[in-house]
């Protein structure tokens, strides 16, 4: 009996914890999902290797529960400028600087915005301290919401 509770609790834990948000990589590809669903892209830089804000923000809030469910709201694009040659493909990385080169010309990261199905920029968040609050977040969610 203990053994079959056991299971079942490794069961519910690897389910529960399996859940995670759907990124595009793709810009192009993120504006047409945008524009079908009517729903707001959230685009992310991030350097996924070498940031820690951005390594504490995916803990934090990324992989929030509460962010999971919200994220259904929203078009989620990741544009990843790792320093690591093997985490992307030099395609993915020429179009991420690109798109970094036009979004977040000051290079801050993590950087997260909110853009209309047509790519322009609605909203802007730029940091995450070391408190670790994500209630900026959670705050920036409700503003993107919003667009349309």
């Amino acid at each position: 009996m203990k053994r079959l509770l056991f299971i079942l609790f490794i069961a519910i834990a690897t389910v529960s914890n399996a859940q995670e948000a759907n990124w595009i990589t793709d810009f192009d590809q993120a504006k047409k999902v945008a524009k079908k669903t009517n729903k707001p892209i959230l685009m992310y830089f991030t350097g996924s290797d070498w940031c820690g804000p951005c390594k504490m923000l995916k803990k934090d809030f990324w992989q929030n529960p509460e962010f999971l469910k919200q994220s259904k709201d929203f078009v989620l694009l990741e544009v990843d400028v790792p320093f690591r040659e093997d985490i992307i493909t030099p395609e993915q990385f020429k179009k991420n600087k690109e798109l970094q080169k036009k979004y977040n010309k000051e290079g801050a990261f993590p950087t997260l915005l909110a853009l209309d199905a047509n790519g322009k920029i609605k909203e802007r968040i730029s940091a995450y301290s070391m408190l670790r609050d994500t209630s900026g977040y959670f705050a920036f969610l409700d503003k993107a919401r919003a667009i349309r």
